[in-house]
């Protein structure tokens, strides 16, 4: 070992070498382990001198060459050590190196190529360059392997090789050219051999070299088989050219990729390529290029014919899935398709139907267009790549062709039309007998697409069975008529004449169809198969006829469509010789067929007739007359239908002579006895006036109409309106007054069973008529119907009305009479005040189905008519001849049972979905018509179903007229309601303290007046006392903050708990209610606003007449007399407070029962109040004086005090507001005296208020109005104006009779002006 690492000369290192060499092979392997050969070996290798190197390697190489295979796992170790000696600076050691892996490469076996490859590999990604060098010269040293191994490493070396040329380092570049060099040493075949510089070149610049090198491939003739060292050379550029752009380069590649597994010598050197070239080929198998994909697809085809398609397990499962994908693009589909034929040709026959009808042809139905296009592609390019081989799959085959062909996706049908020409082409002649009855029944399909990729087929059997092509321009030229006759004899020599005739009849049919495409490829074909159309029309009449009258019959509306305008054309064509064989075959399908076939029969006859000429049809005239009738009478309805277009062509050609010959006959039918008969013409004159009701209903209505109309007119006139629809409605003058009036004459007369049957049937036509009338008629109709609404006699309003309710009811789903709904309103809301119950029941029907069938949102847009309609039929009927006035009114239609029924869903749709102005004109208008309604027709579940809408609304951010129209009308429901709406109590409660805090004053007036009117309801009137005393002293949470907002508050507030102490004190269960409300009135009487101290006096006013008389006279002692001595210097405030309290608490029925002392001294403090000089208290006490003179129990002597006073304000130089006063202070006293002011003393008064009522300011006319009424018991009668004039003189007299006759008597009743 010493020797030979440290020898002096190359000699005795080598002589050494061969020592060490001998000795291991003589004492064993495990000697190397026993002297640690390999690690001083390795060691010497990696870090001794260039000598010691050099011996070293001496020793790896004899080592390795002596012992072989027993070397091989030492290799591994020694490899790193190898490596660095390739890149060694002393050219000895490289050379050395280089001997010795050539060596060992030489004698490794394949499993020490599986052990070394990695690490070579490994070294070859180092990024020291001397290292890449040393992999490269590595993996060239390769070459010196056994062909077995060299076959196995040559797929990886090659490729690694080939990555070495991109490297940046130039020497890299050069070691890899020799590598490649010394691998193409050991290439045995002759032929690559010779072009191996070409492929070099390839290889070490591929850009330029790649397509010539594939050229060069493909121009070799191959006399030998390519052994593994040329597969090595040779897949790497076709790797390389597979992934190039041009096109040529990949058509190169991919038919070089399919031929080489035909020239290797043994295919299994081929396989360990496959991953590199088959992901190639599937990318060049979805090329978008043609000629590429075709390649690509048959070398796949040939692999798996010269490797098997086991080698390939799954290609296959990727095609199918790439044809079926939906992401994917036509092309790759298309790629696919011609892949996976390749593949099942190349593995039999067995395989193909296998995979085609359990995988493929299942598919064919799949939801996603894409799947069924691929199945589609696979049939266009099988077919000619199997031959005659795709015969047993035609069968199977042909339904997803025609399937596709109707498919709505346009790329669908254009494969499966490329398809269906490819099974044509490669299997039509052979097996047309197959593919020609589907490409018949394709002709008659109902999808137009079938048909024409039908007909395109067609054209493309007939024309490659008579050896020519399918005419592309007019078919007209010399050329193309003998080319045509020589096909149609071909044809007919091929198919055979009876095939031939159901072929062209076919054909022929087609040429009429509805879709204009079909149509013109019809045309082509026909004109490529048939030289003379005449000629072949008459020699295939019979079975073309045969057909025309089976597709009559087939029920289908084209196929019949189709079959009259192939007759017509028939007709054109052929004139005098097909009509009178045509129409005898038609009538007798008429009389034979069933109801299909007479249909068909009908459409087939108008084309006969409007096709032929006028003297034709007169020959014939007299059986298509008793044809056409007998089918205008049918049972069926769309028979009668094609019967009357039948009839319409007839008139058109032949004219009036045709109403002469049918339209008699049909009358006289209509009157006879026979039912069946009767019936037949009345459908035969229906059909007639669908086509022509302009000239027959003018003699046909007067007809039907004759008084009394039978049941069978009536019927007739059903029948007739439901055919001229648009043109009955000019008739309507007379039918609609008609109707109206016969069904009226049934009013009010004992009938008989036929004359119920009678009435029946005129009701049903009115229905009927209604029904039928076309839109622009129902104005005609409406109109009509209004005019008979204001007749005298009452039936006729009666029926009038349940017309509107039978238009309403008909016209319900074309809802065409909406912009007549004024008219139908008007007229009906009129009828509300009639005087007939008949009439009131029948508009009560009408509007409820007016509500039930017009949408209320349509409705609500007519409520301020409807509103405004009512209030003046209301008004018209107070104040006409007779009227009530201002009196109690009812409207009679309301006071009926449910009588508001039909209008309220009209209402709460406005109060519940309106804007702000329909919400105030619902709320107000219901409010409008439940005053007019007496209480007994307001039921307690109706009056409960207007409520809650309006509580449910009244509540949201609505404007103050719409909540002033809402509390109203609840105000109103309390009143009418009662009882009924106790359950809603805390509802109107909460409500309407709430409204008492609106920003709006008549909100807040409303509020009270309704809280006045809740009170009679209400059980618990503590709480509600409680937060009304709360919020009045301002200690209540919805107190506004604003102080204007605040007194606004306080008076409304103050306001309600004096109505609810009024109202409902007498429920008060609580102690302290009362005397809470009583100080909060003494605590704000002296507010220093006007009004809240009025409201807080009439609290006091009613607080103290709950109280009693004990409480009055401490009331009237702590807020009046203790002042009494400092009254005159007290502010304004304090004196009106004190007057406000002294009227309202006088003013109740306590004021009689307080201690008689204190009371002259309270009317000595009002006389002396109303001497003061603010106007304001002047006014409070001299309404104050009538309160005390009102509770006086000496009226006489108290009078006499007072009088002075009291006339001395009534002065008319005195303020306006005093004289006001001053009335309502004389109204206070004459309820509390009733008849006092009838009396001589208190005449004066009187006749003071009299010449204030003739000459006062017209507010103060209106205030001494009031007072006059209550002193003269106005309400009771004249009795009181007769004891007045028995002590009044002859100029008080001479006054008052007229103020009396024209005023007085004409007033409403004075409220109370509390």
């Amino acid at each position: 070992m010493k020797e030979c690492i440290e020898g002096q000369s190359l000699a005795l290192q080598r002589g050494a070498a061969y020592g060490i060499s001998a000795i291991i092979k003589g004492s064993g392997i495990a000697a190397l382990k026993k002297f640690d050969v390999v690690k001083r070996l390795e060691d010497a290798c990696t870090s001794g001198t260039p000598s010691n190197k050099e011996g070293s390697l001496f020793a790896i190489e004899l080592c390795c060459s002596r012992l072989g295979i027993l070397f091989e796992p030492y290799v591994i170790v020694l490899l790193p050590a190898l490596l660095k000696a390739f890149s060694d600076s002393n050219d000895h050691v490289r050379s050395a190196a280089d001997k010795t892996v050539g060596l060992i490469m030489s004698n490794l076996s394949g499993h020490g190529v599986k052990l070394v490859m990695p690490a070579v590999l490994q070294a070859f990604d180092e990024t020291e360059w001397r290292t890449r060098v040393a992999s490269i010269k590595m993996l060239g040293n390769m070459s010196h392997c056994a062909p077995k191994q060299l076959a196995s490493c040559l797929p990886r070396v090659v490729p690694k090789l080939t990555e070495a040329f991109s490297d940046t380092h130039p020497k890299v570049k050069k070691s890899a050219e020799q590598a490649l060099e010394e691998l193409c040493k050991v290439i045995k075949n002759p032929e690559i051999s010779s072009i191996s510089t070409t492929l070099l070149k390839a290889l070490t610049d591929p850009a330029n070299g790649t397509t010539r090198a594939l050229e060069a491939l493909i121009s070799t003739e191959f006399l030998h088989s390519i052994d593994a060292p040329s597969l090595s050379v040779i897949i790497p550029v076709v790797h390389r050219g597979l992934r190039d752009r041009a096109a040529s380069t990949k058509r190169y590649a991919a038919l070089i990729s399919g031929n080489i597994c035909t020239m290797v010598n043994d295919a299994r050197d081929f396989v360990p390529y496959l991953p590199i070239l088959i992901p190639d080929l599937k990318s060049t198998l979805i090329d978008p290029i043609p000629d590429v994909r075709s390649i690509s697809a048959k070398s796949l085809g040939s692999l798996t014919r010269g490797l098997g398609e086991a080698t390939f397990p799954d290609l296959r499962p990727w095609l199918i899935e790439t044809l079926t994908s939906e992401g994917g693009s036509s092309v790759e589909r298309s790629g696919a398709a011609q892949g996976l034929t390749e593949i099942l040709v190349a593995s039999g026959a067995q395989l193909t139907e296998h995979v085609m009808r359990n995988e493929i042809l299942p598919l064919k139905s799949h939801p996603k267009a894409g799947t069924r296009e691929g199945v589609l592609w696979v049939l266009t390019f099988l077919p000619s790549t199997l031959g005659q081989g795709y015969s047993s799959l035609i069968d199977e085959s042909l339904p997803a062709l025609l399937s596709g062909l109707a498919d709505d996706n346009e790329t669908v049908r254009e494969v499966a039309l490329r398809a269906g020409r490819v099974l044509v082409r490669s299997n039509g002649k052979a097996h047309k007998d197959k593919i020609l009855p589907a490409l018949e029944e394709g002709l008659s399909n109902e999808d137009y697409r079938i048909r024409v990729s039908s007909l395109t087929l067609l054209g493309d059997l007939l024309s490659m069975l008579g050896g020519t092509k399918v005419s592309k321009g007019s078919g007209d030229t010399q050329d193309d008529i003998r080319q045509a006759e020589r096909a149609q004899a071909q044809i007919a020599l091929v198919l055979g004449n009876e095939t031939r005739k159901r072929v062209l009849s076919s054909l022929y049919l087609s040429r009429s169809d509805t879709a204009a495409i079909v149509r013109q490829s019809a045309v082509q074909v026909w004109k490529t198969v048939v030289s003379v159309t005449p000629r072949t029309l008459r020699e295939i009449l019979s079975e073309l006829v045969d057909q025309v009258v089976s597709s009559l019959a087939s029920g289908d509306p084209d196929r019949t469509q189709v079959a009259g305008r192939c007759l017509g054309d028939i007709v054109q064509k052929l004139g005098d010789q097909v009509v009178p064989e045509i129409i005898p075959v038609l009538r007798d399908s008429l009389y034979r067929g069933d109801e299909y076939t007479r249909q068909g029969v009908c459409v087939g006859l108008a084309e006969v007739i409007a096709c032929s000429s006028k003297e034709q049809i007169i020959k014939f005239l007299e059986i298509l007359v008793k044809v056409v009738k007998d089918a205008l009478c049918d049972d069926a309805q769309e028979v009668r239908k094609m019967a009357a277009e039948c009839f319409q062509s007839l008139y058109q050609t032949v004219g009036a002579r045709t109403l002469e010959e049918i339209v008699p006959s049909l009358l006289v039918g209509m009157e006879s006895s026979d039912d069946a008969a009767k019936t037949r013409a009345l459908n035969g004159m229906a059909g007639i006036l669908s086509v022509r009701s302009r000239e027959l209903l003018p003699f046909i209505i007067p007809r039907l109409l004759k008084s009394p109309i039978s049941i069978s007119h009536a019927d007739g006139l059903s029948s007739i309106s439901a055919v001229t629809s648009e043109t009955i409605y000019l008739h309507f003058n007379a039918i609609i007054p008609t109707l109206i009036s016969e069904v009226s004459s049934f009013h009010g007369v004992e009938l008989s069973e036929k004359e119920k049957s009678r009435e029946q049937s005129i009701r049903s036509c009115s229905r009927a008529v209604c029904h039928n009338v076309d839109g622009a008629g129902v104005n005609w109709l409406i109109s009509e119907i209004a005019s008979k609404c204001t007749n005298d006699k009452v039936s006729i309003r009666k029926e009038s009305c349940w017309f509107f309710q039978i238009v309403i009811e008909e016209r319900k789903e074309t809802a065409d009479f909406y912009e007549q709904l004024p008219i139908i309103l008007r007229d009906l809301l009129h009828r509300l005040n009639d005087d007939s119950a008949v009439v009131l029941k029948s508009t009560h029907d009408a509007l409820q189905a007016l509500t039930t069938c017009v949408p209320a949102e349509e409705l609500v847009t007519h409520l301020p008519f409807i509103r405004n309609l009512i209030a003046s039929m209301v008004s018209e009927a107070r104040y006409r001849k007779g009227g009530v006035g201002d009196g109690q009114f009812f409207l009679p239609g309301f006071n009926m049972a449910k009588g508001l029924e039909p209008l309220l869903p009209i209402y709460q749709r406005g109060i519940l979905y309106g804007d702000a102005a329909v919400r105030e004109t619902a709320a107000a208008g219901l409010g409008e018509l439940i005053s007019i309604t007496a209480d007994k027709f307001l039921a307690g579940p109706f009056l409960i179903k207007l409520t809650g809408p309006l509580l449910r609304i009244v509540g949201d951010r609505n404007p103050s007229t719409v909540k002033i129209a809402i509390i109203k009308t609840l105000g109103l429901i309390l009143q009418k309601g009662g009882p009924a709406l106790r359950a809603f109590v805390p509802q109107f409660q909460t409500t309407f303290v709430k409204a008492l805090s609106d920003p709006s004053r008549q909100v807040r007036l409303e509020a009270i007046n309704a809280l006045a009117l809740l009170m009679p309801l209400t059980t618990r009137v503590d709480p509600l006392i409680k937060e009304l005393v709360s919020t009045s002293t301002g200690k209540g949470s919805n107190v506004a903050v604003e102080e204007a907002g605040m007194v606004a508050i306080q008076t409304a507030t103050l306001e309600a708990l004096a109505v609810v102490l009024r109202y409902g004190g007498s429920k008060v269960k609580l102690p302290e209610s009362v005397p809470t409300s009583l100080e909060a009135g003494k605590e704000l009487v002296v507010h220093e606003d006007e009004g809240i101290r009025e409201s807080a006096s009439k609290v006091i006013g009613y607080a103290c007449e709950l109280l009693g008389k004990d409480a009055a006279n401490a009331t009237i002692r702590e807020m009046i007399l203790d002042k009494g001595s400092s009254l005159g210097k007290s502010s304004i405030d304090v004196k009106h407070g004190t007057a406000c309290i002294i009227r309202r608490l006088f003013s109740t029925s306590v004021g009689k029962e307080v201690d008689r002392s204190m009371y002259q001294n309270v009317l000595g403090m009002t006389q002396e109040l109303m001497r003061d000089d603010s106007a304001v208290v002047r006014s409070a006490a001299c309404a104050a004086i009538g309160a005390v003179l009102g509770s006086s129990t000496d009226i006489k002597s108290t009078l006499a005090v007072v009088e002075k006073s009291i006339s001395n304000k009534m002065d008319p130089k005195e303020a306006l507001e005093v004289q006001q006063a001053v009335a309502s202070g004389l109204c206070i006293t004459a309820r509390l005296q009733p008849g006092l002011f009838r009396t001589k003393e208190a005449l004066p008064l009187t006749n003071g208020a009299l010449k204030l009522a003739m000459s006062g300011a017209q507010r103060v006319q209106f205030s001494y109005n009031d007072f006059l009424w209550l002193a003269l018991d106005v309400q009771d009668g004249d009795g009181g104006l007769e004891e007045y004039l028995a002590l009044a003189h002859f100029d008080q007299v001479k006054t008052m009779k007229p103020l009396y006759s024209k005023v007085l008597a004409k007033m409403k009743p004075v409220k109370d002006i509390d």
